[in-house]
């Protein structure tokens, strides 16, 4: 086996990112930099293209369960660990700028936002983004878990943390763990339902996304709000 540190320089991917970016490395390659080691006989790089073969893509290798992800030879709990610690780093990265006051000034940035919180659940959740009258982010909540129908999403929680929060608007959110973010019957009819009960005590909902992985669909883009 020939050593990463016989490679070219300019092969290498820690000396790749160094004078190429980040952005030219090819998914094994960055996660050869998050290993650092290989394991006996397989240097970091193989090892790395062993394992996005093994899982199918990054994203199922991030969101694999401890157990599934150590069972993999050159990975155990440490890896396990920092690789949680550097995720929920991003997640947050992603959130700093709405959770700190700023207004919301497109959907685009709502999304990517709403994105990093809910496209990994297994389940469906149903939540909301609570709203000042200049649309800053009062607080992100989480209402209802599992199958979500018009028969569990209940008006009357929502209207009650509303209410709680002091909000003047509301941006309602859910997932679809099936990846597909088509708006189904029920979907609209729960929205439907919320926009009528909120609009009882003057609080309007401003949008509804639903979230699949990596697409979503925007009731306020849709027309349908």
């Amino acid at each position: 086996m020939t050593s990463i540190k016989q490679w070219p320089k300019q092969e290498r991917p820690r000396e790749k990112l160094i004078q190429q970016g980040a952005n030219s490395l090819t998914d094994s390659e960055l996660l050869a930099i998050f290993l650092r080691t290989g394991c006996q006989g397989i240097d970091v790089v193989t090892l790395s293209r062993q394992l996005l073969t093994d899982f199918g893509s990054l994203r199922a290798l991030f969101s694999a369960s401890e157990s599934d992800f150590c069972v993999h030879k050159g990975l155990g709990q440490a890896k396990y660990v920092q690789l949680q610690a550097v995720l929920e780093m991003s997640r947050r990265y992603l959130q700093e700028p709405l959770m700190k006051g700023d207004p919301l000034t497109s959907a685009a940035q709502t999304q990517q936002f709403l994105n990093a919180k809910m496209r990994d659940y297994p389940y469906e959740v149903f939540a909301a983004l609570l709203l000042d009258s200049q649309h800053r982010v009062i607080r992100f909540h989480e209402f209802f878990f599992g199958t979500i129908n018009s028969a569990n999403v209940h008006p009357r929680v929502i209207v009650q943390k509303v209410l709680q929060e002091n909000a003047a608007a509301v941006i309602l959110v859910h997932n679809h763990p099936s990846g597909d973010p088509t708006a189904s019957e029920s979907d609209k009819k729960i929205t439907e339902k919320l926009v009528n009960t909120l609009q009882l005590i003057d609080v309007k909902i401003l949008d509804h996304f639903i979230i699949g992985d990596g697409k979503y669909t925007s009731f306020a883009e849709k027309g349908w709000i």
